[in-house]
Parts: structure tokens; sequence; C-alpha cells
């Protein structure tokens, strides 16, 4: 498996991870997990535990462009070193974005979605 595709993994797992750790604060915040409404509950968190479920969501909305901007790289064959450099980037970017979120560092936190964002651009250039 390729550099960017096991990037993409990690980018995929990313949410999970976040998911997890929003659990922490549901059962901090709140007292218990429930299960039967994750939704709902995760809407009545607030300060760091409504930080990472947005930090979440912000996840998923990432994993899209970037999972388009892995494949198609790959398969205009794009520069294998290159790609595997920008994705590796992208990753750096989305992990720390997340810990900017979860600690409330806003201009931080839009920086490195920028920084994110112009790696998988760059990708999808590179394919050009």
């Amino acid at each position: 498996m390729t550099t960017p595709f096991w990037c993409l993994l990690v980018i995929l797992l990313i949410p999970y991870v976040l998911a997890g750790v929003a659990g922490y604060f549901k059962a901090k915040q709140l007292g218990t997990l429930d299960n039967n409404n994750p939704r709902q509950q995760s809407a009545a968190l607030t300060g760091a535990g409504a930080r990472v479920v947005a930090a979440q969501q912000n996840a998923w909305e990432a994993a899209a462009i970037f999972t388009a901007a892995v494949l198609v790289a790959h398969f205009a064959g794009a520069d294998a070193q290159m790609s595997a450099t920008l994705a590796m980037a992208f990753v750096a970017f989305r992990i720390l974005h997340a810990l900017a979120y979860v600690a409330d560092w806003a201009t931080l936190r839009s920086l490195l979605f920028l920084g994110a964002l112009g790696s998988a651009v760059w990708l999808f250039i590179l394919a050009g």
C-alpha cells in the first residue's frame, strides 16, 4: 500500500478517535453515555466537549476532499514522492487542527485548516 493510502487510513480513523474523546466529555459533563440518543447528547455538551464534537464533524468533512485528492493523484500517476509528502503534510495538519480545535486556539486552527486544504488541492494539481 502506498504512503498516501496509509495516510488516508489515518485520516479516516481520526473522527473515530475524536468520537471516543467526545465520549469522555459526555461522561464527565453529563454523567453518562446515552447510546440511544448520542447525537442529542452531543448537542448538550459545552466547552471542550462541544469543540471535540465540532472537530469530529470537521474531520469527516476533510476526509471527503482528501479521499478524492489521494485517489485522483494515484490514478493520474502523479509523482509518488511528492504525493507522499503532501499526504503526510495533510495528516500532520489535520491532527494539529483537531488539537487546536479542542484547545480553543481559533486562529491556529484556521491556519492548520488552510494548510491541510492547500495540501489536498496540491494533490489535485499534481494529477493535472
